[in-house]
């Protein structure tokens, strides 16, 4: 039997889910990170297509066209008219070819989408980086919340054999005549309250791993310990506020103010004359009205358009004016989020700080309910006290107990927190 459970306690233990397990597992399969992946790359596409489109654009055109009329397959030049050759006359033209159109100049236009788009890219690349770090985060709260769950179940347990064990013993003396029968029944209330409880946490557990699990993409199971070493935190917010600036978020912001300010340049395009390049080759086919049949004619062209709008009626002014709105809004949301992170920083330094004194009491507390505890069972036995001041005894510490596990626990879960503020929890 020995070797059977030690068989079985090993297995648990070797199978058990690692923290740094489950965060590596979550990068590779997480559909959150599966889709900030896809936004890298769709990124990426989108700077290799700005770039693209410079070089403007091959198309093979085949058209046919039926006139009321008779038509030459190609225009009269003089050259056909002085020749006195035949010309060919059709009402239907067909017509195939390759005609070639590239942007020359557009205001710089084109120069400020490709800029745009490789800022565009970079901010992606960022946003796989927070995305990670939101989401390493969001596992170790869970981890660590689930462990928390299973400690503090596990101390339910005990105290629930502790009421059993006292009900037994109440419920023995009550059959002799040494207790009254109101006490078993005070006994038996609190032992189902803690039973309750008991089942309150079985079920917490069970929706927090469901919840790792989706985050995570895959089923969880078992869970390894985590060594908890609290000290005392030593944390001067004005150095971590020194670290802000370097922040990817920051970065993020920063490469939003540029391509607003691209975005800027690039709404006055409009003010500048547009031109463009286009080229045709083609043969133009068509059956003779006359006797010569079926002919046909090459069709060569080359074209400069230069386009300059004169009178726009403001659409340009409001479009710049759009533009530059929309920078000083991104200068205004990275005012915010500096802000926010500095308070971010003070909020999870507190809550270490308030977590660590909090293990600190609930060290202490529970030392003297455990001592009063221990007293009043003494008393409640020689029949000096009741079975309330043993109950509410055993209930501070147990509760003391409680804190403990709870303080421990808010104690590393903040300074998870502090770590995905300053982001430096994926390493």
């Amino acid at each position: 039997m020995r070797y059977i459970f030690y068989t079985i306690f090993l297995s648990i233990s070797l199978f058990a889910s690692s923290l740094n397990g489950l965060i590596k597992y979550a990068f590779t399969h997480s559909s959150v990170v599966k889709r900030q992946e896809i936004k890298k790359e769709s990124a990426k596409l989108r700077k290799k297509e700005s770039k693209i489109t410079q070089y403007g654009e091959v198309d093979l055109v085949i058209d046919a066209n039926h006139y009321n009329s008779a038509r030459t397959l190609a225009p009269l030049t003089p050259s056909v008219m002085m020749g006195g050759s035949p010309v060919t006359t059709t009402k239907t033209i067909y017509s195939t070819g390759i005609l070639y159109s590239v942007p020359l100049f557009t205001g710089f236009a084109q120069t400020r989408e490709i800029q745009m788009s490789e800022i565009a890219k970079e901010m992606a690349q960022v946003g796989l980086k927070l995305t990670k770090e939101q989401l390493a985060y969001n596992i170790r709260s869970l981890y660590i919340s689930i462990l928390a769950q299973k400690e503090m179940l596990k101390a339910q347990k005990s105290y629930t054999k502790a009421l059993l064990a006292l009900k037994n013993k109440i419920e023995e003396e009550v059959k002799v005549g040494k207790k009254a029968r109101i006490d078993l029944l005070k006994a038996e209330a609190d032992l189902q309250s803690s039973i309750s409880a008991q089942e309150v946490s079985i079920a917490n557990i069970k929706t927090l791993k469901a919840t790792l699990s989706s985050l995570v993409g895959k089923n969880v199971g078992e869970l390894e310990d985590i060594a908890l070493h609290i000290k005392k935190p030593d944390y001067d917010t004005k150095v971590l506020y020194e670290k802000v600036t370097s922040l990817s978020r920051v970065k993020m912001y920063d490469m939003g103010i540029k391509k607003a300010k691209k975005a800027v340049q690039k709404s006055r395009a409009s003010k500048y004359p547009q031109i463009s390049l286009s080229s045709y080759f083609g043969k133009n086919y068509g059956e003779d009205i006359g006797p010569n049949g079926w002919d046909n004619a090459n069709m060569v062209q080359v074209g400069l358009k230069l386009k300059y709008s004169l009178v726009d009626f403001g659409k340009s002014n409001i479009a710049i004016q759009k533009a530059k709105l929309s920078e000083i809004e991104a200068k205004l949301d990275k005012s915010q989020l500096l802000l926010d992170i500095k308070k971010m920083i003070k909020e999870a330094v507190a809550k270490i700080d308030r977590s660590y004194f909090e293990y600190l009491s609930s060290e202490k507390e529970s030392m003297l309910t455990k001592k009063s505890e221990s007293i009043e069972s003494v008393r409640y036995e020689n029949g000096v006290s009741t079975i309330n001041d043993l109950l509410l005894a055993k209930s501070r510490s147990a509760m003391a107990l409680a804190k403990i596990i709870k303080a421990k626990y808010d104690y590393k879960k903040s300074i998870y927190y502090l770590d995905y503020v300053l982001e430096r929890g994926v390493k």
